[in-house]
Formats: structure tokens, C-alpha cells, sequence
């Protein structure tokens, strides 16, 4: 049906340009169609599944399943993640990484992880409204916008508002430790 209007608008308009008129027909009682199905909207990854199509939180990943927190951060959250880019995770110095991954300091790993989530989803307008924001650790970090710019203790926010299924993704260049 949807193809026929076009056609029969083109036709209508050639007959009234040549100047001949059409023979008078009764117009077609118009018929009611149904309207085409809503696709349905793709679910959302969660926070891990954004990291890992991200593509630049690798080592964040590999963190997060070291210290056991994956399941944590598919749960049904709302969660707000600051995270911490390769390349943040690499300007560590040379050995860190490796060793916070050993299995003996998975402690020290999980606090660090934890410092970077706060609970609730709290999306870049907000975030600009607070001086702080008390992470899941139990320390809090201190939120600083000036000038267009927010900080993240002393990292910046590179991009915001990265959507997820279970909360949201703030990325930031600098990876966060706790006082």
C-alpha cells in the first residue's frame, strides 16, 4: 500500500502537467492500516559488557575480574563508574598493574576498584551540582568543575554519560586511589 501512493501521486502529477485530464473516477475508500510493530529495543549492556565494547578499559576489566567484582558490576545496580582508561592504568608505575593482579593483594585491588563506583546512576548534570560523592569503598572523592571541566580527585573526566543497562560511565585519565 505504501508503495501504490507514491506511484499514484507521480501518475496524478504527470496527468496534471500534459494539460489532459484525467477520467473522473470515485476515489478509493481509504483503508485503515495497522501500524507496523515497535521493533523492540535492544537491552542495554551492563557495565562490564560496556567496558569490555568500549574497548579502552581493558586493564579496568581484567581488574575488575581479578578482584572478583564482575558479578558485582551486572548486578541491577544503579552504579556509576569513574573509569580509568588503558592509558591511565599504563602512567602507573611499571609494575603496579601486575601487582595489584596477584592474587595475595586482591584486598588492596577491591578497595581501589571500589573507590572508582559510587551507588546510584549520577550522569554528568549532576555530578556538576556536588563537591563530593562518597564511593561504595567507603572513602569519598572530591568533584571539582570549573570552567566546563570536572575532576575526579585529581583525574578529569574525558567523557561522560556513557549508558549502561545497570548505570552509567564517566571515563576518566587518571586511575583514582584511596586516601
Amino acid at each position: 500500500m505504501k508503495m501504490l501512493l507514491p506511484i499514484a501521486a507521480f501518475a496524478l502529477m504527470g496527468v496534471a502537467c500534459s494539460g489532459e485530464t484525467a477520467p473522473a473516477t470515485p476515489a478509493p475508500a481509504p483503508v485503515a492500516e495497522a501500524p507496523a510493530p515497535e521493533p523492540a529495543p535492544m537491552a542495554a549492556k551492563d557495565i562490564v559488557d560496556t567496558a569490555v565494547g568500549a574497548g579502552q578499559f581493558t586493564t579496568l576489566v581484567a581488574a575488575v575480574q581479578a578482584a572478583g567484582l564482575e558479578s558485582t558490576l551486572r548486578g541491577a545496580g544503579p552504579f556509576t563508574v569513574f573509569a580509568p582508561t588503558d592509558a591511565a592504568f599504563a602512567a602507573l608505575p611499571a609494575g603496579t598493574v601486575e601487582d595489584l593482579l596477584k592474587p595475595e593483594n586482591k584486598a588492596k585491588l577491591t578497595a581501589i576498584l571500589t573507590y572508582h563506583v559510587v551507588a546510584g546512576k549520577v550522569m554528568a548534570a549532576d555530578v556538576v551540582k556536588v563537591t563530593s560523592a562518597k564511593t561504595v569503598q567507603g572513602g569519598s572523592v572530591a568533584v571539582k568543575a570549573t570552567g566546563g571541566k570536572v575532576t575526579i580527585d585529581a583525574a578529569n573526566v574525558v567523557t561522560t554519560d556513557i549508558a549502561a543497562s545497570n548505570g552509567v560511565i564517566h571515563v576518566i585519565d587518571t586511575v583514582l586511589m584511596p586516601k
